[in-house]
Formats: structure tokens, C-alpha cells, sequence
């Protein structure tokens, strides 16, 4: 598998941002980008800075399930959000907002049809392509600062251990090696566009989202924390929940891993 360094350069030449990346760090190695980027140092202060990592030797996904990325072939960075402006509704309008951003930028750059899972995956015909995790920090009940952590998987092609569901990559999809620059710039481009509209239009979001989720209707199973749920995966709820339809009620879910029955 052929790697290859990132070109900075090439890849601010593509960024059309405001403020989303604007100010952007760039490592060979780190514990995790988002461990990395709550840590509020004077050089993590910065609404919409970036940071790229080639390795995370720490590198996690949600409930601290690890996240395995061959260095220099693939994109594993975080997003830092401090604008309190994002925050003041359902700071889980912002997950499907990345979603949407990262779904739309494979679509636009590489005419791949894009599908997307509840509640943070990124699938093309029903392969992993891209996970994001969320964290944030809180005084008292007030979130100061959060960071979205996005694994998109570029150039790579072979992939080792076990996984909840079987991953991809666009050099899969497409049968040639991508230029990550490019990728990148495109995904932030369209992350800012997307993230205005969660202050405006959040409903919106929501919409455009289920619009690309083809599981929404079908029988499915959901792993929580404590048990197994079976239902019909009924909708998505205005906070971004998930309404399962058993045979007797409706429940709201707030997390877990789903698969179809």
C-alpha cells in the first residue's frame, strides 16, 4: 500500500473556509486527536481548529473502543468547537451535522451513494467508511468546549482485527488511491456550511440526515449498555434520539449499536 506525507500546502490552496480549519496542526503521532485537542492548552484555545494526525496510538471510537488507522493513508483528525452559540440546543444536532458534511463530500468529490447509521457511521453499501465521535467539557451544566473526531478511511485497503461491521475505504470503492488533501479540504468546506445550520436549522439537518439513513423502517436490534432491544426503527426525534417501536410502546433511545433482524 502505497503512503504518502501531506501536502499542507496543496491542501490550503482547497480549503474555502472561514474559520473551520483555519487554524490547523499537523502531527506524526499523537494519543488521540480529540484527547489532544480538549486538553486547553494556549495552542488548542481557537474555535475550528484542526488537528491531523498520521498515527493515534490511542486512538478511540465510541464507548473507548479503539480505532486502528494505517499511518499516512488515511484521514484521522478532530474539530474544536468553543463558540457557544453551537451549544445553546441539543449539542447532538452536531453529530448528524459531521455526518452530513462527510456523507455530502464523498458523494460530491467521488459520485459514491452514501448511506448513514444511527447514530455516527458513515457506510457505503453497508461498509464502514467513516466513524465520529463526540466529547465535550462542561462547567456546571454548561458545555464550554467540544471536539468532533472524524476517522474517514482514504487509501487504505487491508484491514486487520474485528469489527462490528465490515470497513471500506474510497481506494476500495474506487479501485485508485485518493489525494487526501483534497478530501479533507472538501469536508471542511462542507462542515462549516453545515454547522451554520445547526443554529437555524436544525430541523433541516435532521430531515436531509434521515433522508440518507435506509434503515429507518426496518425490523431492528439495538445493543445498549444493559440488554437487547428488538423493534422497528421508527424515526428520529427532534433531539436526534432514536424511536424504536416495540409491540407494546414506543421507547427513545439515547444510544447503542444497531443492526438489521
Amino acid at each position: 500500500m502505497e503512503k504518502k506525507i501531506f501536502d499542507l500546502e496543496k491542501f490550503d490552496i482547497k480549503l474555502n473556509t472561514n474559520i473551520i480549519g483555519r487554524n490547523f496542526f499537523y502531527a506524526d503521532e499523537v494519543p488521540s486527536t480529540n484527547t489532544e485537542l480538549l486538553n486547553k492548552t494556549k495552542f488548542y484555545k481557537q474555535h475550528g481548529s484542526v488537528l491531523l494526525a498520521e498515527k493515534q496510538f490511542a486512538g478511540k471510537g465510541r464507548k473507548n473502543r479503539e480505532w486502528y488507522s494505517a499511518a499516512e493513508m488515511n484521514l484521522t483528525f478532530s474539530v474544536l468547537i468553543t463558540d457557544s452559540k453551537y451549544f445553546r440546543k441539543n449539542i447532538n444536532i452536531i453529530n448528524y451535522t459531521t455526518s452530513l458534511a462527510v456523507a455530502l463530500s464523498i458523494e460530491n468529490l467521488y459520485q459514491l451513494r452514501t448511506e448513514l447509521k444511527w447514530p455516527n457511521d458513515v457506510l457505503i453499501g453497508r461498509k464502514k467508511i467513516a466513524g465520529i465521535l463526540i466529547e465535550s467539557v462542561s462547567r456546571g451544566s454548561k458545555i464550554t468546549r467540544c471536539v468532533i473526531g472524524i476517522g474517514l478511511n482514504v487509501n487504505q485497503t487491508s484491514f486487520h482485527g474485528k469489527y462490528m461491521l465490515e470497513p471500506t475505504s474510497l481506494k476500495k470503492e474506487l479501485g485508485h488511491n485518493v489525494e487526501r488533501e483534497k478530501t479533507l479540504a472538501d469536508l471542511l468546506n462542507n462542515f462549516e456550511e453545515q454547522l451554520e445550520s445547526t443554529t437555524s436549522a436544525s430541523n433541516k439537518i435532521l430531515d436531509e440526515w434521515k433522508s440518507k439513513c435506509n434503515m429507518i423502517g426496518d425490523r431492528i436490534s439495538v445493543v445498549t449498555d444493559n440488554e437487547i432491544k428488538h423493534g422497528i426503527f421508527s424515526d428520529i426525534n427532534e433531539k436526534g434520539f432514536l424511536v424504536l417501536r416495540t409491540d407494546n410502546k414506543i421507547e427513545i433511545l439515547t444510544q447503542g449499536d444497531v443492526s438489521i433482524l
